[in-house]
């Protein structure tokens, strides 16, 4: 590994009734890993690569961690898909049972209602349907947020326990858009969302520890999950003012390109 090098940049994706998750890292720039977190056994097993973009914002993990949606791009305008897709795949792989391709960046991706029904995998034009999946009600989502990222984003992060917030703490105010979520023994998780995310800590006393290099941040498991500097760390909170010392769960750094085929 080369110690001097950007780290990859990491966006997980839990399932909320299984102990799956799906890692997402990114490194070098055009070039996207796909892995598999098991957090019961904390063991990680690459899916496939791919030579282009995921919109991690725009994907979403079924509830029971078999499937996720993603929105890809690889810029080849010419190809079957446009340049851009949405797909449903088995989780950690990226070959698409559902596909849909598109032209363009501004809508694309969706969110899991339950295992087998989604919101807004939208696209020209469905190339591909494997018919395990419907179309959810289109008014799932009750607040708009606009095109783009936070269309998908924001209303994922409402699903699994955020809280839209203003953008002041205790008269301070935060350059982007806030979101909540009450942890145990009143400790507050505070999510800054602009281009990247940034993160703070509220004690019970009112303390605000800041984080700006946690560029993602999770309670699950009765921990707390954080990645900083392309690792991933577990912290639990021990009373109303202590946490544990942290633990590196795992460093993403270490991970060639490889051409893998997806096993179905």
């Amino acid at each position: 590994m080369d110690t001097k090098s950007f780290p990859p940049r990491v966006h997980i994706l839990l399932a909320r009734d299984s102990p799956h998750a799906v890692v997402i890292r990114r490194g070098p720039a055009k070039k996207t890993c796909i892995l598999g977190w098991d957090r019961r056994r904390h063991t990680f097993t690459v899916g496939q690569w791919l030579k282009g973009r995921i919109y991690e914002r725009r994907c979403d993990i079924s509830p029971d961690g078999s499937h996720w949606i993603y929105f890809a791009m690889n810029g080849k305008w010419d190809s079957e898909t446009g340049g851009c897709w949405t797909a449903i795949a088995r989780t950690p792989y990226l070959k698409a049972l559902d596909l849909a391709g598109q032209s363009s960046t501004y809508y694309g991706g969706g969110l899991f209602i339950d295992n087998r029904t989604i919101w807004e995998m939208g696209g020209d034009k469905y190339l591909r349907r494997s018919g395990l999946f419907q179309q959810g009600d289109p008014d799932f989502i009750t607040r708009y947020y606009g095109t783009g990222c936070p269309s998908v984003y924001y209303p994922r992060l409402e699903r699994d326990g955020w809280n839209l917030r203003s953008t002041t703490i205790n008269d301070t105010k935060y350059s982007g858009v806030l979101f909540e979520k009450e942890l145990p023994a009143d400790w507050k998780l505070i999510k800054v969302c602009h281009v990247w995310d940034e993160h703070l800590l509220i004690r019970k006393d009112g303390t605000i520890d800041t984080f700006s290099d946690w560029e993602w941040a999770e309670w699950a498991d009765e921990s707390l999950y954080y990645v900083t500097e392309g690792r991933l760390f577990q912290i639990k909170i021990i009373n109303d003012s202590q946490l544990s010392e942290p633990v590196c769960l795992h460093d993403f750094h270490p991970y060639q390109f490889e051409a893998k085929p997806a096993p179905y």
